[in-house]
């Protein structure tokens, strides 16, 4: 390949700029699917390439007529995969279907007729021989617009410059994953996870039932590694929902595990009971609260992480319940 490799640029978690320099930033919704960097050498071949480096091309092949986009002008873009619900948002559960298929050509080909994925492209490094790495994202941006990247399969969604905390609003109004914020003048960094970039990402809120715990390893043995809980479906079913490995403070772990130990049980609260290798049950007694980004089609949380533990309420005054019970 004639193209310098370049990984990808990344962004670091914080909170949206100060007001008073809300006019030197860009906001793009934040994706959730698999970030990958596009490799056009301008003879009509495509590269994808994952965050890790790994060749992907062969896992998406309705992306290969992207390579013709540009003619014989080369170029390396950053994007991110998507697998889109019936409501055009990103599902990454739908996406991993198709993720890990680049040494399974023939199953890749099934399944992209059955879950088509969506490349949205929002960065340009590299153009018809020069690279842009130097070059602000304002001009990056404008550069990646004028190339006029749309087709079946991908597309070049627009940036809004200032006006941040309105855009944040959008996107938790619309059940989107986040925020990006990009300061105007910065320079791509690849492979840095730079303070030039600030990733914002809703997560959503719930009470949950412990049920299980996992036990920890090396400075952690003794001490739950993570906590295996659920919410209850219709008919008081207690349902499994997830395990829950961060969160904690030192104190709060050693807390949790005098608890667990009160309430150990040798049956299993959940039903159905959950594959889990190493559960160790207990009594539905605790209550907690949970952070998550999505739920999964299947009821599952997504990205949890632990709150806090509510000892002021019983299991039956909780509101760990499941969206779809009555």
């Amino acid at each position: 390949m004639s193209l310098p490799l370049i990984p990808p640029m990344l962004a670091t978690p914080g909170t949206l700029p100060p007001a008073a320099q809300d006019a030197r930033w860009a906001y793009e919704t934040k994706q959730d699917g698999q970030r990958a960097v596009v490799y056009l050498e301008g003879d009509g071949t495509l590269l994808l390439r994952a965050r890790s480096g790994e060749d992907i091309t062969a896992a998406y092949p309705e992306l290969r007529p992207l390579g013709d986009a540009l003619g014989t002008t080369p170029a390396v873009l950053d994007g991110e995969i998507l697998a889109l619900d019936d409501e055009g948002r990103a599902d990454f559960q739908l996406l991993q279907s198709r993720m890990g298929l680049a040494h399974a050509p023939a199953r890749a080909a099934r399944m992209a007729a059955q879950t088509p994925v969506h490349l949205v492209l929002f960065d340009v490094l590299h153009l018809a021989g020069h690279p842009l790495l130097k070059t602000s994202y304002a001009r990056r941006r404008a550069r990646l617009e004028e190339l006029g990247l749309g087709g079946p399969f991908w597309s070049t969604p627009a940036a809004l410059v200032g006006h941040g905390a309105e855009a944040l609003r959008a996107t938790r109004e619309h059940g989107l994953e986040g925020l990006v914020c990009k300061r105007l003048d910065s320079v791509y960094e690849p492979g840095v996870r730079s303070r030039a970039w600030i990733k914002i990402r809703n997560m959503l809120s719930e009470d949950v039932i412990v049920g299980g715990w996992l036990p920890g390893k090396g400075r952690l043995t003794g001490l739950p590694g993570a906590l295996l809980v659920g919410q209850y479906a219709a008919g008081r079913r207690l349902r499994y929902v997830g395990g829950v490995g961060t969160g904690w403070s030192a104190a709060e772990r050693t807390e949790l595990a005098e608890l667990l130990r009160a309430c150990a049980s040798e049956v299993c609260p959940f039903d159905p009971v959950p594959q889990v290798a190493g559960a160790r049950w207990v009594l539905p007694l605790l209550v907690g609260e949970v952070r998550f980004s999505v739920r999964t089609r299947s009821g599952m949380l997504r990205q949890p992480s632990w709150l806090r533990l509510r000892p002021d309420l019983a299991p039956e005054d909780s509101a760990a319940f499941l969206p779809d019970d009555s």
